[in-house]
């Protein structure tokens, strides 16, 4: 569902982060979401970019989202920072969520840089629900993090700017598993890349995390050729190499939604009634690998012959 928003409030939230409060342009509530959802911003013609959202879930009429000006922006963030004025209306889908807090009695939350975004609103559920829980804060100096002074007063919320502190200190936090312990983790990759490694010998399930762009690897190869059925149109379509499922199945005229087109937003997860995927994304987790039933067809593949999409 796409919602027009007006731009209600614009400040800095450290250095190079754009704070953005959104309403309905035509006044009202906004589609309720849940801790660790996101919204597809419509930009521009093909320029369509996910921020998480970081305000408060109970404010059914405001939507808030904080944005790093990318030095290598690809438009989004360029567009945010020196297009986007108090006043101004966008188009927005959502709000989904692929990064849900699922209940624990104890959380560990991991953030880098503008990855404290979904993490913020995660911290004040995880109060709500009476778990215990810590922070680990990363940023490259002080004056970059993002919501820094709200955090910095708690014991819980560990600070650490790299310029002060050096590198997140990770195996003091994650050397010794922690049953019970969800850990989420949200920042740059190879944060994401060293929190995995360290959580190879956790309890199954205990990591979970958000990246801003695809892993290294995340789409190997071309592939075979591929059938797939698509159980709701009635067609059958065959995917050849170099062309992703997506692409076959818009130019057959099946409408998908669809966003980020590298296997990370979630936007374009599609339901798996048979046959074997071959994952290719940055979303997924391995459990959700290991069940075979859903798929990013922007991205992945088929391990078998035949695919029935739930299409």
């Amino acid at each position: 569902m796409t919602i027009t928003l007006v731009v209600a409030a614009k400040r800095t939230a450290a250095e190079g982060v754009a704070h953005l409060t959104l309403r309905a342009a035509g006044g009202g509530p906004l589609p309720p979401w849940t801790p660790g959802a996101h919204l597809d911003l419509v930009l521009g013609p093909g320029l369509v970019r996910q921020y998480s959202l970081c305000g408060d879930p109970a404010d059914r009429y405001a939507y808030e989202i904080a944005v790093l000006r990318e030095p290598a922006s690809r438009g989004g963030s360029r567009h945010v920072h020196e297009r986007l004025a108090v006043g101004d209306k966008v188009d927005a889908r959502g709000p989904r969520n692929t990064f849900e807090l699922v209940p624990a009695k104890r959380y560990l939350f991991i953030a880098g840089g503008i990855g404290i975004t979904p993490i913020l609103p995660m911290l004040a559920e995880a109060e709500r629900l009476g778990a215990a829980w810590r922070l680990l804060y990363g940023g490259r100096t002080r004056a970059s993090m993002a919501f820094r002074e709200r955090l910095a007063a708690d014991p819980r919320a560990e600070l650490c700017p790299q310029d002060e502190t050096g590198l997140l200190d990770l195996d003091r936090w994650l050397g010794e598993p922690s049953s019970g312990t969800l850990v989420y983790c949200c920042g740059p990759a190879p944060l994401l890349d060293a929190v995995e490694a360290r959580c190879a010998g956790w309890p199954p399930g205990s990591l979970r995390v958000e990246r801003f762009a695809p892993r290294d690897g995340a789409e190997p190869g071309p592939g075979e050729e591929f059938e797939i059925e698509l159980a709701r149109s009635g067609l059958t379509l065959r995917v050849p190499p170099g062309r992703s499922v997506l692409s076959v199945v818009e130019e057959a005229g099946v409408p998908v939604l669809s966003s980020c087109r590298e296997g990370t937003c979630g936007t374009c997860e599609t339901g798996v009634l048979d046959g074997v995927p071959d994952h290719r994304d940055s979303l997924l987790t391995q459990e959700e690998r290991e069940a075979g039933d859903t798929m990013l067809i922007c991205v992945s593949r088929a391990s078998s012959s035949r695919l029935v999409l739930d299409l």
